[in-house]
C-alpha cells in the first residue's frame, strides 16, 4: 500500500512523501533520495524491490522538486537540505520503531553519504546509485556559477544533463522527457550546495562507520563515476563494497542490465547487513 502525504521542511517547506509499508510497519525499512530534476515517482519499482526483500519504504521530493514546495531546481544551502532529510528520516524511524537504510541516487546519492557522513541520525546502512560524489565543470561553468553566485544565486538555469544518457532504453529517456514532474534547472546556490557536500563527503569518508554499497555506472557520462572510486578507497577496510558495471549508463535501476543489478543489492543485504564483510567488485 502507497501513502502520501506531506512533512514539514527545515524552514517549514512542504516536502511531498510517499510510503510503501509491508505487512507490518514495524521492522526493517529504507529511506530513498532521488536526483537531480526529477522525483520520488520514477521510483516505485524500486520501492517494490525492496518490499519484496521484507523492506518498508519510504521516498521523498527534495525541495524544489517535484510536488514539494520551493523553487524549481534551488536551494538555499546544504545544511537545509541535511535538514529536510533529517527530518524525514527520522520521523519514519519513529514509525519503524528502528534504524532505516538510506539509498541514494546520483544527487541524491551525494546527499545521502553527506548525511551519513556527518552521522546526523542513525542509520542502519548506506547504498550509493551513481553517486554525484565528483562533477565536471568547465572553466566557463566555473565562471557562470562565480557570476551568478554573487548576483543572482537563486536563478535557475539549464543543469546540462543529457537524457539520451540515462538509460539504453528508449522508453525510460521518452518518459523522462515527458514526465510533467522533471525538469532541467539548477541554481548557483544549488549548485554550490552540492561542491560543499562533495568536499564534506570526500574528506569524512573514513569516518563513516555503516555498512556502505556502491553501485555505479561503467559508462556515466551525466556524473564522474571516478568520485565514487576515490570515496570507496577512503572507506575503512570492511565498510564497503562496490560494483560497476560495465557499458551501463548512469540509471542503473532503468537500465537494460537492471536485474544484475538488483541481484547485487539483494545478495548485499542477505550478507553485509547481517556481519559479512564488503569487498570491491568490479
Amino acid at each position: 500500500m502507497t501513502h502520501e502525504f506531506s512533512l514539514s521542511g527545515a524552514d517549514g517547506t512542504p516536502l511531498s512523501v510517499s510510503d510503501w509499508w509491508i505487512d507490518s510497519p514495524a521492522g526493517e525499512g529504507i529511506v530513498l533520495m532521488h536526483g537531480l530534476g526529477e522525483h520520488r515517482g520514477r521510483y516505485a519499482h524500486v520501492a517494490r524491490f525492496f518490499n519484496a526483500c521484507g523492506y518498508s519504504v519510504r521516498a521523498y521530493d527534495h525541495r524544489g522538486h517535484g510536488r514539494s514546495g520551493g523553487a524549481r531546481g534551488d536551494v538555499s544551502d546544504t545544511e537545509t537540505l541535511a535538514q529536510d532529510a533529517r527530518i524525514v528520516i527520522e520521523d519514519f524511524a519513529q514509525q519503524l520503531s528502528s534504524k532505516p537504510l538510506l539509498l541514494g541516487h546520483s544527487m541524491g546519492g551525494l546527499f545521502a553519504a553527506y548525511y551519513a557522513t556527518r552521522a546526523l541520525s542513525p542509520l542502519r546502512g548506506l547504498i550509493l546509485s551513481s553517486p554525484a560524489l565528483r562533477i565536471r565543470l568547465s572553466g566557463a561553468q566555473k565562471l557562470l556559477l562565480q557570476i551568478l553566485g554573487a548576483i543572482a544565486p537563486g536563478y535557475g538555469i539549464p543543469n546540462g544533463l543529457d537524457p539520451r544518457y540515462l538509460s539504453h532504453r528508449q522508453a525510460v529517456v521518452d518518459a523522462y522527457k515527458s514526465d510533467p514532474l522533471v525538469h532541467a534547472r539548477i541554481s548557483a546556490r544549488l549548485l554550490r550546495a552540492m561542491l560543499e557536500a562533495i568536499e564534506f563527503t570526500q574528506t569524512n569518508a573514513p569516518r563513516l562507520r555503516i555498512k556502505t554499497l556502491l553501485v555505479v555506472a561503467g559508462d556515466d557520462h551525466l556524473v564522474d563515476a571516478g568520485g565514487s572510486r576515490v570515496f570507496f578507497e577512503k572507506l575503512t577496510p570492511g565498510i564497503g563494497t562496490m560494483h560497476t558495471y560495465p557499458g551501463l549508463y548512469h540509471e542503473l535501476f532503468n537500465e537494460t542490465g537492471a536485474e544484475h543489478v538488483f541481484d547485487d543489492i539483494r545478495a548485499w543485504l542477505a550478507t553485509s547487513l547481517s556481519g559479512a564483510g564488503g569487498a570491491s567488485q568490479n
